[in-house]
């Protein structure tokens, strides 16, 4: 439950006007918690003097911001958007364990519905081989169970496992990469916006990302790989292949004019 030091607070109502469930007052010139809410953190944010804290969560990560803005500029994100690629081809290298965390902190800080904070990441790296193994079993036991009555909507993943045992080396579902991620969540706009912020974190490191539609689809219609890895009875939202690049790209792709109505 979010608290008010009393001490500290000075009663300049921002909290109050700040407030999305209307659920600080000013008492006595100073600032009040009426009822539990869904701490949001925002009365934490605005707090000039730092007289707002919610005890359940770590005060010690609350960063105090230095001069206005972000540090940000427009042109320098609009750069790094245009240049962004979906990666399908990665080196052979491990992703180091802090570029790992570092994706885990920018999915962490993003925004959720109703505060739920609820998006679970699974990231696979040390048993990739094992992944893969229960993947492509799944695949041919689907085959051999269907037959040539496949539904359409699997009829992908017949021909990337045909490709696969007639070569090796092909590895059009895992694209080689070292790493995938998993994002499990009842919100699917809230799993989508963690995984933007995790490619966004991701492009800064050097590294680049695939969102891996066939992946997660198939993961999640199985029970016991989900509890293989971990979220057994969860959905699976978003699904994406991590790594380094193998190749770079020399300029930004064109792209159709803006598709926007103005009223």
């Amino acid at each position: 439950m979010v608290t008010i030091d009393q001490e500290k607070c000075i009663g300049c109502g921002l909290c109050v006007a700040d407030c999305v469930a209307s659920n600080i007052e000013i008492k006595e010139e100073q600032a009040h918690v009426k009822r539990e809410c869904m701490q949001c953190g925002h009365c934490v944010a605005i707090c000039p003097v730092g007289a707002a804290s919610i005890p359940e969560y770590d005060m010690e990560d609350v960063e105090q911001r230095d001069g206005t803005g972000c540090g940000l500029k427009p042109e320098e994100v609009l750069r790094a958007i245009k240049f962004r690629r979906s990666i399908r081809d990665y080196k052979p290298e491990r992703v180091k364990r802090q570029d790992l965390e570092l994706l885990a902190q920018a999915a962490r800080y993003t925004a959720t519905a109703k505060n739920n904070q609820e998006c679970l990441l699974v990231f696979v790296q040390e048993e990739l081989e094992e992944l893969k193994r229960q993947v492509w079993g799944l695949i041919d036991a689907m085959e051999k169970k269907e037959g040539r009555h496949v539904p359409r909507e699997l009829l992908p993943y017949v021909a990337f496992h045909r490709h696969r045992k007639a070569n090796p080396t092909d590895d059009f579902l895992f694209r080689n990469a070292p790493a995938v991620l998993f994002i499990a969540s009842q919100w699917p706009l809230d799993a989508g916006l963690a995984a933007q912020n995790v490619e966004t974190m991701a492009v800064s490191l050097g590294m680049g990302a695939l969102y891996n539609g066939y992946l997660g689809r198939i993961a999640d219609a199985n029970e016991e790989l989900k509890k293989w890895l971990g979220i057994e009875g969860r959905s699976i939202k978003a699904c994406m292949l991590l790594g380094y690049p193998a190749r770079q790209y020399a300029r930004s792709a064109p792209r159709k004019p803006a598709n926007v109505i103005w009223r």
